[in-house]
C-alpha cells in the first residue's frame, strides 16, 4: 500500500475512533452539565478526559495498531500531554468564546470545538504519539 493511501486509511480510522469518542464526549457532557449541575466550562474539561482515554486505548489496538514498538504506557502520556491537554485547552477556550460571548448552546459549541482540534491531534498523534 502506498504512504499516501495508508495515511488516508489511517486517517478513516482515527475518525472512527473520533466518532466513538464524540458519543463518550458528548453523554460525559450531559449528565456532568444536565444531571451533575457542573459549570459547562469544567464539565467540558471532564468530559474531554473521558473521550481522550476512550479515544488512546481504540488508537493504541486499532488506528496505529501496526505500531507497536515502545511502552503503551509512554504513549499514553504522550496522548495525554499532546492531544489531551490541547483538547481540554482548546474545548475550553473555544466553548468559553462560543457559549460564554456568542450565547450558542453548549452542546453544538462542543460539536464545533471537536471538529476544529481533530486535524490537529492526528497529526500529533501519527508524527509523535504513535511514531514508527
Amino acid at each position: 500500500m502506498s504512504p499516501a493511501k495508508r495515511m488516508g486509511v489511517r486517517w478513516l480510522k482515527f475518525n472512527a475512533v473520533g466518532a466513538g469518542g464524540i458519543v463518550v464526549q458528548l453523554l460525559s457532557l450531559a449528565v456532568l452539565k444536565s444531571v451533575l449541575r457542573l459549570d459547562y466550562l469544567l464539565a467540558t474539561a471532564f468530559a474531554v478526559q473521558a473521550a481522550v482515554v476512550h479515544n488512546y486505548f481504540w488508537h493504541e489496538r486499532f488506528t496505529w495498531a501496526d505500531r507497536t514498538g515502545g511502552s503503551s504506557w509512554l504513549r499514553f502520556a504522550k496522548f495525554n500531554l499532546t492531544t489531551g491537554l490541547f483538547s481540554i485547552l482548546g474545548n475550553v477556550v473555544v466553548m468559553g468564546i462560543l457559549v460564554g460571548g456568542d450565547h450558542l448552546n453548549y452542546f453544538v459549541a462542543n460539536l464545533v470545538t471537536i471538529a476544529m482540534c481533530s486535524i490537529v491531534n492526528f497529526l500529533v498523534s501519527d508524527r509523535f504519539v504513535f511514531e514508527s
